[in-house]
């Protein structure tokens, strides 16, 4: 699920090239029971793990593995917990 504001981002939005070579789009892995917070970026080539919230206006730049949350510019693990949903 995503709150508000969630940008999911598979390329640089414009034509980039590094060293001569074209810079390409990356794919974007969200695992199952995952809460993107309100205002959060996730980037290209990024793979968010099971059972993990992102916190609001958190930039995801890299892996976020499972059962954690994780927040911040960039968001980094702040806690390794096993995340019970209630329906």
């Amino acid at each position: 699920m995503c709150a508000d504001n969630v940008y999911i981002r598979d390329n640089d939005g414009h034509y980039l090239s590094k060293n001569g070579k074209e810079v390409v789009p990356k794919e974007i892995k969200i695992g199952n029971n995952v809460w993107i917070g309100r205002d959060s970026t996730v980037l290209k080539g990024v793979t968010i793990g099971n059972n993990v919230v992102i916190g609001a206006k958190s930039v995801v730049t890299k892996d976020i593995p499972s059962n954690c949350i994780a927040a911040g510019n960039p968001a980094k693990v702040i806690y390794k917990v096993k995340i019970i949903w209630r329906r």
